[in-house]
């Protein structure tokens, strides 16, 4: 059989590892050879020098089976008690996996209100970052046992992507059951590379499903791998079950399906949050001109090219920009709260004063304040 070649990746000093719930308990019950096995690999990169974080699902997968369900459970109470019972367990496992290595491993649950928010996403920055200073290994899980709306497809997946942008990691491994992203739902042809520009075709690849106790599927796996292509960080999506698989990866064997960035460049921490984790508050609609300055200028919004404003948000409140067809074109933090947006908007930067009797900016969003959701507006011929 002919030896593939090494695959090339970018240094990596600070790595993002998903664990998915089909390879830690497949079968409802949480596999502890599994978790040593992965552990015994974390910790040779931990001795290497590597930062390293864990966002590890399996909560409600090993939890579910001890309270008499005989499959994982639908219903949302039932999730968040399967997730009470799972969780400890989950943790416990990966507590004494580290240890055996002289590793601390550190639990860390958060919700999307936790990563949402601008002020609790920079503590999560900066709890992360003390932690891997320290040299522990933080285990991240989506705190099921509370959140409500969360408990939902592909939340981990997504978890992960916002982790790695939270760290400012160099790359993020996904473990799954499946071993890549099949071409054309293949098995045994799995995609070695998919580019930026190949995202988007990437999709008609994918087959609908999950594993019997995952959340998730390729169609999560593959938005957090773009969610990270715009943040600039590595993705690879391998199978958690073959051996050795993350100091493989790391070595540089084609194992799974890499996904690279879209630019060399790293975005700043702030557009990343924007980006990945900020929840909108409402809706500026621009013009066309508004629209082209934003994405191929990186203008500022200014007043004068919003038609409209929709929803009730407060000044430093996260929006969405839509252009003239509806698209979410940006999204950044509004100066102004929406009543006075509406008041001023279609007037010159230099009306707002006499409009509302006082201007915080001349811009309703800056652009330091804003990151681009997609790459341009075509100009539109009259």
């Amino acid at each position: 059989m002919r030896e593939l070649p090494l695959r090339e990746l970018p240094p990596i000093r600070r790595l993002v590892v998903k664990i998915g719930s089909g390879v830690l308990a497949p079968t409802g019950t949480l596999l502890q050879p599994r978790v040593a096995a992965l552990a015994s690999q974390l910790a040779q990169l931990h001795a290497r020098g590597l930062d390293v974080v864990v966002v590890s699902s399996g909560a409600i997968a090993s939890g579910y089976a001890k309270l008499g369900f005989a499959k994982p459970p639908k219903s949302i109470s039932h999730k968040q008690a399967a997730a009470a019972v799972g969780q400890p367990l989950l943790m416990a496992a990966w507590t004494a996996a580290l240890a055996g290595h002289g590793i601390t491993a550190a639990q860390a649950l958060y919700t999307a209100d936790d990563l949402s928010r601008r002020d609790r996403a920079l503590n999560t920055r900066r709890t992360l970052a003390e932690l891997l200073a320290r040299r522990a290994v933080p285990i991240v899980n989506e705190n099921d046992t509370t959140s409500f709306a969360e408990i939902k497809l592909g939340d981990n997946d997504h978890l992960s992507a916002l982790t790695a942008s939270a760290i400012d990691a160099d790359a993020l491994l996904i473990l799954s059951t499946a071993r890549g992203l099949y071409e054309h739902n293949d098995p045994q042809r799995i995609l070695a590379t998919v580019s930026p520009d190949a995202l988007a075709a990437a999709r008609s690849h994918i087959a609908t499903g999950t594993s019997a106790v995952g959340t998730g599927g390729f169609t999560t796996k593959l938005a957090a791998a773009t969610l990270c292509a715009r943040f600039g960080i590595t993705t690879i999506v391998a199978g958690g079950a073959d051996d050795r698989v993350i100091t493989r990866v790391l070595a540089g064997e084609p194992l799974g399906t890499l996904f690279t960035p879209a630019r060399a460049a790293r975005t700043r921490a702030r557009q990343r949050w924007l980006a990945g984790a900020a929840r909108s508050a409402g809706t500026i609609t621009v013009d066309a001109g508004a629209a082209r300055a934003i994405t191929t200028r990186n203008a500022s919004l200014l007043p004068g090219g919003i038609t409209a404003v929709h929803g009730s948000f407060t000044r430093d409140q996260t929006v969405d920009i839509a252009g003239p067809d509806g698209i979410t074109i940006a999204r950044g933090l509004s100066a102004y709260d929406a009543d006075d947006a509406r008041r001023i908007m279609g007037k010159k930067a230099s009306q707002i004063t006499i409009t509302l009797g006082f201007c915080y900016a001349d811009e309703v969003v800056h652009r330091s304040d804003m990151v681009v959701i997609i790459p341009e507006v075509p100009e539109q011929r009259p």
